[in-house]
């Protein structure tokens, strides 16, 4: 296997989990696409210990590439935070950057509480994340139809088209409960829904995707297989996109998209807000 070669590390450092400074991360590293930068997050520095051992991993990675490691910084605690800065990198302080400003702007001390950001400070709101989650997996790939009526969403599409990933992010990000179905070549053959989805046709959001990409992602499952091959693939595809346009169901192509780009198209065309 060919090893892969990195342009540059970037590393995610936190006293919690250090979810927050990869996930700002992240976004910010991909705005630069031309780059290849290795990411490598180091949670948990809450010792002056561990910041030692984080700057030595650090140091040795610069050394080793010729070039000084990106940092991307939320550790909370004054004397870590500053300690960590002896790291020959470029130190991004995440909190520095936003929770100073607005310290001074709400005239008021922030709690400086390590974790604070992934702390269950609303239970309901947790539960309802927890509930959605069993709900999604319970009613992936049709499973079932029991309690459908509870579905927020049910996305509909062709298998492979990322209808599964799109229904757990949904539950996990956002509480939402959404059911999904594949379209099979007997819903194609009788130009229809699967007809349990009929009672629940103002909650339904249909996927597609390119017929090759769907060919590629198909083959790492059953390679060389009839399911996988060009042919079948838009087949299926067609028929999907002609079956949801004839049945008037709103749908979007997931080729080019991110999961938070899908699921942010689907809450906004069923309105949906949840501040989670």
């Amino acid at each position: 296997m060919e090893r892969k070669t990195f342009d540059r590390t970037a590393f995610f450092i936190s006293d919690g989990t250090g979810i927050t400074a990869e996930t700002f991360g992240h976004s910010v590293l991909a705005q630069f696409d031309t780059i290849k930068i290795r990411q490598i997050r180091i949670p948990f520095i809450d010792s002056i210990e561990k910041a030692d051992d984080a700057i030595r991993r650090i140091n040795d990675h610069g050394l080793t590439e010729g070039k000084r490691p990106i940092i991307f910084s939320t550790l909370v605690n004054p004397e870590i935070n500053l300690h960590m800065r002896q790291a020959n990198g470029l130190f991004l302080d995440l909190f520095q950057t936003f929770v100073d400003p607005l310290e001074q702007e709400l005239e008021t001390q922030s709690n400086h509480s390590i974790g604070r950001s992934h702390n269950i400070s609303d239970v309901e709101n947790y539960n309802r994340r927890i509930e959605a989650i069993n709900f999604s997996l319970a009613h992936d790939d049709g499973q079932t139809d029991k309690d459908l009526q509870r579905a927020d969403v049910i996305l509909v599409g062709v298998s492979r088209s990322g209808k599964t990933p799109t229904s757990l992010y949904l539950a996990m990000q956002y509480g939402i409960k959404a059911a999904n179905y594949p379209l099979i070549p007997e819903d194609f053959e009788r130009s229809r829904l699967p007809e349990v989805l009929y009672a629940h046709k103002e909650k339904i959001f249909g996927l597609t995707i390119a017929a090759g990409r769907l060919s590629e992602i198909r083959n790492e499952r059953r390679p060389g297989s009839k399911y996988a091959s060009p042919e079948n693939c838009r087949y299926e595809v067609n028929e999907a996109e002609t079956l949801m346009r004839c049945e008037g169901i709103r749908w979007l192509s997931t080729t080019t998209k991110s999961i938070e780009e899908i699921s942010t198209t689907i809450l906004q065309e069923f309105g949906i807000e949840r501040s989670l």
